[in-house]
């Protein structure tokens, strides 16, 4: 985690003097706008970090193992799938999720399916994309990929291990 942080923090110190360089305060408007979106942003980040720490905390190792562990095998996978595409918001809230799942016990292959099914599935997306693309677009656009999460589950957990 120390090394996208480095990365992160050196591309904004790099963006901010290229900011500073051209005048007109582009730098002071940058900065206004990085905390807007931290205000913002920052309620659901704290809530989603909460989400995640209480499921590792409270819900039981074996709860865990037998729902979405190695041992749960498919139904665990697709249980990861459903959950994803189900999660609201944006990286924000399922990244954090999705550690706790690994965290918990949860297997690849479910946290493979949970973040597939959150990219494509996501539910809380789909009256937006009814409202700007239509019915038959969302509609033909999540049957083509209802698939796609447990494969990618059952991918991860065969090519890359048992374990997480």
């Amino acid at each position: 985690m120390m090394i996208p942080t480095l990365v992160m923090g050196l591309l904004a110190l790099a963006l901010l003097i290229v900011g500073y360089s051209r005048g007109g305060g582009q730098h002071i408007a940058g900065a206004r706008s990085a905390l807007t979106m931290t205000i913002t942003v920052l309620p659901l980040l704290l809530f989603a970090f909460i989400v995640a720490g209480m499921v590792q905390t409270l819900v039981p190792a074996q709860a865990i193992s037998k729902w979405i562990g190695v041992e749960s095998g498919f139904r665990g996978i697709l249980l990861g799938s459903i959950a994803g595409g189900l999660a609201p918001g944006g990286p924000y809230v399922s990244m954090p999720i999705a550690a706790a799942l690994v965290k918990s016990g949860a297997s690849l292959g479910t946290v493979v399916a949970f973040m597939t099914g959150w990219s494509l599935w996501a539910v809380s997306r789909l009256p937006m994309e009814v409202g700007i693309l239509g019915w038959r677009l969302m509609v033909a656009r999540l049957v083509s990929t209802l698939v796609v999460p447990p494969f990618a589950g059952l991918v991860a957990q065969v090519l890359f291990g048992k374990t997480t």
